[in-house]
């Protein structure tokens, strides 16, 4: 069985090995990483990557992953040091890694920390709130759609938050006015189940969004970090934050097929182009 349990102190991280270690390749291990997502959402990458030894994992307090520290915000600095851990105990040397949305700014926390870690860090539309000129408004948008979710349940905040990251271009006055959509006209519950302690829509995950990466320490650091953009995500939220990261950067994002889960199959309806974004994903790893 590929999964393994890491106890520390304050969480019991549950990762994944597929494939051997050593590797057989002798290439370094490929971890895919994401938040809130946990490491189910990479099942059809790790099937494209058979050739590889894929390492995957659930951040701290979701999915199989327990906190024992009493705790349940999701910071990039946290799971950046979980990460590491991981990295630790694979006893592997350096790691390539895919890092997406929440995933990637952990990443970006992690190279800043560790820049030994990983030797090229795909980070793929890391919702970085800081790099945007309209972040101010976006942060308002965002408490907006968590004010309905806390207000109105699931369905109601699930549609406020699907309308607010398909937006095209900056967050306008426009968009703030706009009512709070019907849940029902995005297919979703518009009966409220009580819960309020959904990651991405509660006030869990902000400290990923309010995330200021040190631009500098990134840009020293020996890791080749490629910034990459969804091809059908370039005007939306997590496009432009991409886009702005990037230039930050000094460089051009990568562009990769579909969208912000272009790599995922159709097991949560958001199925992307997942056979597409592997062979795109092996081309830049195998850049020098």
């Amino acid at each position: 069985m590929p999964q393994r349990t890491l106890e520390l102190p304050e969480v019991d991280l549950v990762y994944d090995v597929h494939g051997p270690l050593p590797t057989a390749d002798g290439r370094p291990p490929l971890v895919m990483i994401g938040q809130p997502m946990d490491a189910s959402g990479f099942q059809a990458q790790v099937q494209l990557f058979e050739d590889r030894t894929v390492v995957t994992y659930d951040p701290r307090g979701l999915g199989r992953s327990t906190r024992k520290d009493g705790g349940v915000t999701n910071d990039p600095e946290t799971q950046a040091e979980d990460v590491h851990a991981i990295i630790a105990a694979l006893g592997a040397g350096q790691v390539e890694m895919l890092a997406s949305s929440g995933g990637a700014v952990t990443a970006l926390a992690l190279v800043t920390a560790y820049p030994d870690d990983v030797s090229t860090l795909v980070a793929h539309e890391p919702p970085i709130d800081w790099v945007l000129p309209d972040a101010e408004a976006v942060q308002r948008a965002r408490e907006a759609y968590t004010h309905v979710y806390q207000d109105k349940g699931w369905g109601a905040g699930m549609a406020a938050f699907i309308a607010m990251t398909s937006w095209e271009g900056e967050v306008t006055d426009e968009y703030l006015a706009q009512p709070a959509p019907d849940p029902g006209a995005f297919g979703m519950p518009t009966e409220d189940d009580g819960k309020r302690d959904d990651p991405l829509l509660s006030d869990r995950s902000w400290a990923v969004t309010h995330y200021q990466p040190d631009l500098e320490a990134l840009k020293a650091a020996p890791t080749r970090i490629v910034v990459a953009v969804g091809e059908e995500s370039m005007k939306v939220y997590t496009g432009r934050t991409a886009i702005a990261l990037a230039e930050r950067l000094g460089q051009q994002a990568t562009v990769f097929p579909s969208h912000h889960g272009g790599f995922m199959g159709g097991e949560f309806g958001y199925a992307g182009q997942p056979e597409a974004f592997a062979a795109k994903l092996r081309e830049v790893l195998d850049q020098p």
